[in-house]
């Protein structure tokens, strides 16, 4: 219960970072941890096989994709 209580905690720590941070690189970043901290929450719940989907796609693929995209448009924050 305890350790179910601090992952959420986490990830709502997290969000507010996501959204109150300029810098599009570092939102992608919060967004990667926010996956990551959903992974171990299912995880935690007994659910491997969506945690490691999680993993994957959430913080994996998609992180890789953002960061790309932005790096691609040369755009780092929002003006």
């Amino acid at each position: 219960m305890l350790m179910t209580v601090v992952l959420l905690m986490l990830h709502i720590i997290t969000a507010f970072l996501a959204l109150q941070t300029r810098n599009l690189v570092s939102m992608v970043i919060f967004m990667a941890v926010f996956s990551l901290l959903s992974s171990l929450l299912f995880f935690h719940l007994h659910a491997p096989d969506v945690a490691l989907t999680e993993a994957a796609v959430g913080a994996g693929i998609s992180t890789f994709i953002y960061v790309w995209i932005i790096l691609k448009t040369g755009r780092r924050d929002e003006t």
